[in-house]
């Protein structure tokens, strides 16, 4: 017929499959929450910042009296106040110190030293040192969570289970000055006491072994627990009892069908610990003489040094910030592909 279209013509323009657009929106679902949650952090981190401020005003003393030389007087004093701007209200000075932060200007030190070159000379070393003893922590943790989990209940897998929780009670000071004992005292094996180049940074690969321990063990405790309690929850899936009724042996089972899915609480347990190994880096660097951020952060905090203590925080924050959403982003990711 004359008028009878051509199925060319009579088919209707057709949209993607569901299971194309489902892909797109994921992805799309996914960078609005890590977005969100970003949004959310940074927030919490100024709420920090203006917290650091307020403690730091709160102690005896201020930046003026702390730097001051023996014999300076009253007016010496005034004019460092000024120069400071110490006169100022604290939160204009935080109003200010904040203005400056998104280009990367962290004020100046009490001392008259740019803050951004003060930490830019501190914290490579300590990021090198936590990113070892992260790297140790996520290396051993698995490795002792996933041989205790071949075997649940068994000898190995309580003795594992044990020993964690008596090491994830050990502070870093203790664990640092008993590997002093057994390691450089006892057997001189590896030094005490870190030595720098002429760049800052240690003199030799040695000298990080002992601060590098004395921050991993402790967190090896905790993520060793974190590890092992995924995969005993994991384990209970019925994609894995399935593979395990099919008669795989059990080191595949593991491997192919209960770790994957156990990963975002593995990831997570070692975002927290990314924090958790700052923090004690500032212990661990003082007992070592390690040319870190704990020695800055120790004097700062005795010079009554507000923009160096903001700054060494503000650094810290977006460390952990960007690994706890890189934590955040694996469990998407997971659990993405499981819908």
């Amino acid at each position: 017929m004359a008028g009878r279209l051509s199925p060319d013509a009579a088919a209707p323009v057709s949209s993607p499959p569901a299971a194309e657009r489902r892909p797109a929106r994921g992805l799309v679902l996914v960078l609005v929450r890590l977005g969100t949650t970003l949004l959310k952090r940074l927030a919490l981190l100024a709420l920090l910042l203006a917290l650091v401020f307020g403690t730091v005003e709160l102690l005896p003393g201020d930046a003026a009296n702390a730097t001051s030389e023996r014999g300076e007087s009253a007016a010496d004093l005034a004019a460092r106040r000024e120069l400071l701007g110490l006169n100022r209200p604290v939160l204009e000075r935080f109003r200010d110190w904040m203005t400056g932060l998104p280009t990367g200007d962290l004020g100046l030190s009490a001392r008259g030293e740019k803050v951004t070159d003060l930490l830019s000379n501190a914290f490579p070393n300590t990021l090198l040192l936590g990113g070892v003893a992260l790297l140790l922590t996520a290396v051993l943790s698995l490795t002792l969570g996933c041989w205790a989990a071949l075997k649940p209940g068994g000898r190995l897998d309580r003795a594992v289970s044990g020993t964690a929780t008596a090491v994830l009670a050990l502070p870093e000071f203790v664990v640092a000055v008993a590997l002093v004992l057994l390691l450089s005292l006892w057997t001189g094996w590896l030094p005490a006491v870190t030595l720098t180049d002429a760049g800052g940074s240690p003199a030799s690969w040695d000298m990080l072994v002992l601060p590098a321990l004395a921050l991993t063990i402790p967190q090896v405790g905790w993520n060793t627990r974190i590890v092992r309690a995924a995969l005993a929850d994991e384990a209970r899936a019925p994609h894995v009892e399935t593979a395990v009724l099919d008669g795989l042996p059990p080191h595949r089972v593991l491997t192919h069908h209960v770790l994957p899915g156990a990963l975002p609480a593995v990831a997570a347990g070692l975002a927290t610990s990314t924090g958790m190994l700052l923090g004690g880096a500032v212990v661990v660097e003082t007992i070592f003489n390690y040319p870190g951020i704990g020695s800055v952060l120790a004097s700062a905090v005795t010079d009554r040094d507000s923009p160096v203590i903001a700054g060494v925080t503000a650094l810290s924050g977006a460390v952990i910030t960007a690994v706890l959403l890189l934590a955040d982003l694996v469990r998407d990711l997971v659990t993405g592909d499981r819908r």
